[in-house]
């Protein structure tokens, strides 16, 4: 019998740090954006499904109208899908003709995925709602404030993200 390692539990965390419910929900940003994400693919769940999609095909398809051939991997960091739930979304589109796989031109172990005719003209008849429920997300907000919750989306994003993308 092989001998398992020896793993020290996780310092406690300081007393000193804010509870969750000292913050309050409404004053989290994590919770916040969760709430805002659920909401919007909640409301284009109908006209996905009506297109045959599911979020993360939906997802894929969207940065594959904004970026030529990605590798998988990268498209899974863009599309903010886990690698084995895209295969699987990506199987389902290229059987139904909406995306193509290419080998790498300079890696043959690496695949870049392809927006095909048909899976531009399936987003494209998405892209309406998706701009309708952006829009709903930011009315009533000025222009300016919008301009700086993006920015500061983005520097959060930089702060976190794990690769260059």
């Amino acid at each position: 019998m092989t001998e398992q390692p020896v793993i020290d539990p996780p310092a406690p965390p300081p007393d000193d740090l804010p509870k969750l419910g000292e913050i309050g929900l409404m004053s989290y940003a994590p919770y916040l954006m969760n709430r805002i994400m659920g909401r919007y693919n909640t409301s284009l769940r109908d006209e996905m499904a009506k297109l045959g999609l599911t979020t993360p095909k939906m997802r894929a398809l969207a940065v594959l109208s904004v970026i030529d051939g990605p590798l998988i991997r990268e498209l899974a960091v863009y599309s903010v899908v886990e690698q084995s739930t895209l295969s699987r979304a990506l199987d389902q589109l290229s059987e139904g003709g909406l995306i193509r796989r290419e080998a790498d031109s300079t890696d043959s172990r690496a695949t870049r995925v392809f927006l095909t005719e048909s899976g531009r003209k399936t987003f494209d008849l998405l892209w309406p709602c998706m701009v309708e429920a952006h829009a709903r997300i930011f009315r009533g907000i000025p222009e300016e404030e919008r301009r700086t919750f993006i920015a500061t989306l983005q520097k959060m994003l930089t702060n976190i993200r794990k690769h260059e993308i």
